[in-house]
């Protein structure tokens, strides 16, 4: 190769390194100091939202949707300023065909998902919930997903197009809450008594609400046990609390007073053969 050819290419190189390097370099600089920008807004938003919406599902939701709109309006600026053209970005997109169609079609599910959640708010912030097979307390709505916090401290994603479009159990959404709860005791005992038992336990109990009153009869009669239904009305933050201790005590409660609480068992007679 002869050094005049040589020259040529050098200087082929350092024009594209001095046209486009400084673009590139230019891109990044913008790139860098817009997502720092967009922190310091999007920080500065939330702080002024808070004194005026009291919602923090709302609070998430607008800081979601905030962040992503300028980090959109961010990339654009990049790509200006590499001068791709935005025809050609889209025609790009087009020609990725059904795949990027339906992952487009999911986000704006998603999307419309979260606004739908934020109408008519069938759950908010701190609500426990069970949707799309998962249960937790609500503990964000963004734009896009809901954040569950499940009791043993699991961090649960699940896409607001999903969770809108099913049913959506709220166990936070009315103020009370029936505790279900069912006793065997044996053929042989005294169900007055047993009923009696659980009765005064549910009444001395300060978190069981007296209207209504304690429910508390025989629900069946099983293979082994008498079964008795209890059902005793409490405030919904109160649920799990007395489910525990009402079960704990009458059964500590049976025992002190002789009543049996059977168990399945099996009696096998062998008969000897002459």
């Amino acid at each position: 190769m002869s050094e005049e050819k040589l020259d040529d290419i050098i200087s082929l190189i350092s024009g594209y390194v001095t046209e486009y390097g400084l673009k590139v370099l230019g891109a990044l600089v913008v790139l860098i100091v817009g997502l720092w920008v967009i922190k310091i807004i999007v920080k500065a938003t939330a702080k002024a939202i808070d004194s005026k919406v009291d919602d923090p599902g709302l609070k998430g939701f607008i800081k979601s949707f905030l962040s992503i709109l300028l980090k959109v309006l961010l990339v654009i600026s990049v790509m200006t300023i590499l001068e791709i053209e935005m025809t050609s970005f889209i025609a790009i997109l087009g020609a990725a065909g059904l795949a990027v169609g339906m992952a487009l079609s999911g986000t704006l599910q998603n999307f419309a998902g979260g606004v739908m959640v934020m109408i008519f708010k069938p759950f908010k912030v701190g609500d426990y919930i069970e949707a799309m097979g998962h249960s937790g307390s609500v503990k964000e709505i963004q734009i896009f997903n809901t954040i569950l916090n499940t009791p043993d401290n699991r961090i649960i994603i699940v896409p607001n197009g999903k969770i809108y479009s099913e049913s959506i159990v709220n166990f936070s959404k009315e103020a009370t809450r029936r505790v279900d709860l069912t006793f065997g005791i044996g053929y042989d005992d005294d169900v007055e008594k047993a009923k009696q038992i659980i009765r005064d336990i549910a009444n001395s109990y300060e978190n069981v609400l007296s209207d209504p009153e304690p429910f508390i009869a025989i629900k069946e009669l099983g293979d082994s046990s008498v079964n008795i239904v209890v059902r005793v009305w409490v405030n919904s933050a109160n649920y799990w609390p007395t489910y525990f201790y009402m079960t704990e005590t009458v059964f500590v409660a049976f025992k002190k007073s002789g009543i049996n609480i059977p168990y399945p068992q099996m009696d096998v007679h062998l008969n000897q053969l002459k």
